[in-house]
């Protein structure tokens, strides 16, 4: 058989750019104890998928992983390098990274490998919720490795597709797209989106269209009014099933290259820690204006980041407008229609637990967002609760969401008794956690300062003696980093985050 010179030089090429790869995969270990990554490729490493999550992702997942954002980039936003990402949203809303990866083979088998990895790495904590493109593979990888996870589609990837699809209705009726868009992101309920939907098809003719019909029949993914059960700490459905994922903007493009990536990526994710720290400023230090005299709106100016807060001071200041009318009081469940003045004909049905204090409503606003609506917040009002129940109160969106929380924390902290990198990646994450709120602390007196200052030489000290006293216990049989892999699914414990929303209520 006889090997051309091109295929020979591509070959090495193939072969140096997996071991600059590799490199800097190693000297990123090297930083960051907890650091993991796995490589995947065939016998003959004609192909290698690469997965990789810091410290600091797998932390960030611990507090913020209830809802996920999975995007691959190459080609749809112009990046030269196949990377596609885990994202979330932090407690100010902004956008924070799970995890990492190069996917040089976009197969079905590649995704769930993908899948399988990144829930290893996350220690087998399943997401209440994750966005993904529309595409075919993906949907069957999450189906098969995480089955109870909800899953969406951004809606950016479906009208990107339709663009295609339908180029030449669109090209004989332009109007056709935005009134598709306004059916599907103005529905305030699934009869009126159903309707709007086979009216605007019977208009233009398309009942008979083959793609449409299959984009209907997968509604209940990418079209919100049928997702507002679920939390994905969106505030505005539209808007933000609308948008692209913004997190590597500015340092990554077309002519990015895989040298170069991972520390891009690293200096994308230390930017937007840096937003992060800056909004922290900003909550601790600048006192909110408040507009009500509502002990609530005190409460949770207290409570909630800045950003946060805002967003629910508009729904407080709105329930000015609302009027709620008892409609039915049987039992323990109390009925009522909430309506804005003047727009009666727009009614919003809210259940309220006079025992337990709760309530639900029909916009599923708290479900989708985790922050209460304006509709229960009127009835609250006419109740005379004056104070925001715990139940209303994700942590996930307070000031203290990083600090002991969610296996990080002194009350939910993981099992440390063995050596494997689960526990060294749990350990390293409790112990830099804390020394963040330490050092917080140290640095707000002179006086405190000089306190942390000793107090770290002692422990330092304590910590050299424990390690020349220490026995290492017997390695376990976790997945070593950098290996080639295929993790199975039988190593991963399924715990998943907790979907907000008070369950004793039923409409």
């Amino acid at each position: 058989m006889t090997i051309s010179s091109d295929n020979i030089e591509g070959e090495n090429t193939r072969l140096a750019r997996i071991e600059c790869l590799q490199d800097s995969l190693r000297r990123m270990q090297i930083e960051d104890p907890a650091f993991f990554y796995v490589i995947q490729g065939d016998d003959d490493n004609s192909y290698a998928n690469v997965f990789w999550a810091d410290a600091t992702s797998q932390e960030n997942y611990n507090c913020f992983g209830d809802t996920v954002r999975f995007n691959t980039y190459c080609g749809s936003q112009g990046y030269g390098v196949p990377l596609a990402a885990f994202t979330g949203l932090n407690h100010h809303g902004q956008p924070i990274l799970f995890g990492c990866a190069l996917l040089f083979n976009k197969s079905e088998s590649s995704y769930v490998w993908l899948f399988q990895t990144w829930l290893h790495a996350i220690l087998g904590r399943y997401p209440v919720s994750i966005t993904t493109n529309c595409d075919s593979f993906i949907k069957v990888a999450i189906a098969r490795v995480l089955p109870k996870v909800r899953h969406r589609f951004f809606g950016w990837s479906v009208f990107k597709d339709m663009e295609e699809k339908l180029a030449c209705v669109n090209r004989i009726h332009p109007a056709f797209e935005s009134e598709l868009k306004k059916c599907v992101y103005e529905a305030e309920t699934v009869g009126d989106f159903d309707s709007s939907w086979h009216s605007l098809l019977e208009r233009y003719h398309l009942m008979d269209n083959g793609w449409l019909q299959s984009l209907y029949n997968e509604r209940h993914q990418w079209v919100p009014i049928y997702m507002r059960d679920t939390f994905f700490g969106e505030f505005s459905s539209a808007e933000a099933i609308d948008s692209m994922d913004c997190f590597f903007e500015g340092f990554l493009n077309a002519s990015s290259t895989i040298q170069m990536l991972i520390s891009q990526c690293d200096k994308a994710a230390g930017s937007w820690h840096e937003r992060e720290l800056r909004a922290d400023m900003d909550t601790a230090n600048i006192i909110p204006v408040l507009k009500t005299r509502s002990p609530m709106e005190k409460q949770a100016a207290n409570l909630y980041t800045r950003e946060i807060f805002m967003k629910f001071q508009g729904e407080l200041v709105e329930t000015l407008a609302y009027h709620a009318n008892k409609i039915d009081d049987s039992g323990s469940i109390t009925k009522y229609h909430v309506a804005k003045f003047g727009e009666e004909h727009k009614v919003y049905v809210v259940n309220f637990n006079t025992f337990e204090m709760t309530a639900n409503c029909s916009c599923q606003k708290f479900e989708f967002s985790g922050i209460i609506c304006r509709h229960i917040l009127s009835v609250f009002r006419a109740k005379n609760v004056f104070t925001l129940p715990s139940l209303y109160i994700l942590r996930r969106w307070t000031r203290d969401a990083r600090i002991n929380y969610g296996g990080v924390g002194d009350d939910c902290s993981p099992n440390f008794s063995s050596d494997s990198r689960e526990s060294r990646t749990a350990r390293y994450n409790n112990l830099r956690a804390k020394a963040i709120t330490f050092v917080e602390e140290g640095a707000k007196s002179i006086h405190a300062y000089y306190v942390a200052r000793n107090a770290l030489a002692e422990a330092a000290k304590k910590v050299a003696v424990a390690k020349r006293k220490g026995v290492r216990a017997p390695q376990g049989n976790s997945q070593a980093n950098g290996s080639n892999a295929n993790l199975s699914l039988a190593v991963i414990q399924e715990t998943p985050f907790v979907c907000p929303g008070p369950s004793s209520i039923r409409t």
